[in-house]
């Protein structure tokens, strides 16, 4: 997918302070608000999806907190759920077009569902796509002393062991030379700072962050589990039927995998359409 393609409908980038820091974020369209987060993935790989939305909705991307252009006053503050719900909080009252349907991916998601708990006012419809929430399932001390040792790996120097080790933990099975190209190849300064960041600060306090079942089930907010249709055996796969087995529902299906909204946006934007009508 070709995220530099020129989009049809005017983006509009800004910035808001926030008490520790800066939050990038993006505006495109006009209508109901739409927002689309991810974690630690950036604006970029939403911007097709946001594109698609814009025609009859106002959408915001962004880059999460400590995350490309979102810069934190301490670098070397961690990065928790919480702080990215109140960032999102922050960014839907600051839009003034609320309440809205939010979309997040992975540790986005786990984002999506802090803001749920935390501000249900201000969210509409909640996605939680593919959280990655490894402390739910019954083998999560293993889980996490592999997190533990692809952190390490990765703090060694050897990206392409860590990613390596990334890939068979989450079960992703990518060929060998996009293994290659995306670890082991050339990063620019920034996607380094990026993943020394992601690694550190953002990694395990997502991957093993405790939902507030509860909260979750009282909330007025309707809240979706989505899982790709090409994500079965995935540790996603897993971790979102246990999550939507922990409230007492079931998921939902989006097209594609872990990335669908990337891998085919107009497709995937057709369903969340259905979604959320």
């Amino acid at each position: 997918m070709d995220f530099t393609a020129p989009p049809t409908h005017p983006v509009t980038a800004s910035a808001l302070r926030v008490p520790d820091g800066e939050l990038y974020f993006e505006l495109r369209g006009s209508g109901p608000l739409v927002v689309l987060i991810g974690a630690p993935m950036d604006a970029g790989p939403f911007a097709a999806l946001a594109d698609l939305l814009a025609g009859d909705h106002t959408v915001l991307t962004g880059d999460p907190r400590g995350i490309h252009r979102s810069r934190l006053d301490d670098p070397g503050a961690d990065s928790t759920p919480e702080l990215r719900a109140d960032d999102l909080a922050r960014l839907i009252e600051h839009v003034d077009a609320g309440p809205a349907v939010v979309l997040g991916s992975s540790g986005g998601a786990v984002s999506v569902l802090a803001l749920v708990q935390r501000r249900p006012d201000l969210v509409r419809v909640a996605i939680a796509h593919e959280p990655p929430l490894s402390g739910l399932l019954d083998d999560r001390d293993e889980l996490r002393a592999r997190t533990d040792d692809i952190i390490a790996t990765h703090r060694s120097g050897d990206r392409l062991a860590a990613g390596r080790k990334f890939l068979a933990l989450a079960r992703l099975h990518l060929p060998d030379e996009v293994v290659e190209q995306i670890f082991g190849g050339p990063v620019t300064p920034q996607q380094a700072a990026d993943a020394d960041y992601q690694n550190d600060h953002m990694l395990v306090g997502t991957a093993f962050w405790e939902p507030d079942l509860d909260a979750l089930r009282a909330a007025p907010t309707r809240l979706l589990i989505g899982l790709g249709e090409e994500s079965a055996g995935q540790l996603c796969d897993d971790t979102s039927h246990a999550l939507a087995a922990a409230l007492g529902t079931s998921t939902t299906s989006f097209p594609g995998g872990h990335t669908g909204f990337a891998e085919d946006p107009v497709a995937f934007a057709a369903r969340l359409r259905e979604v959320i009508a």
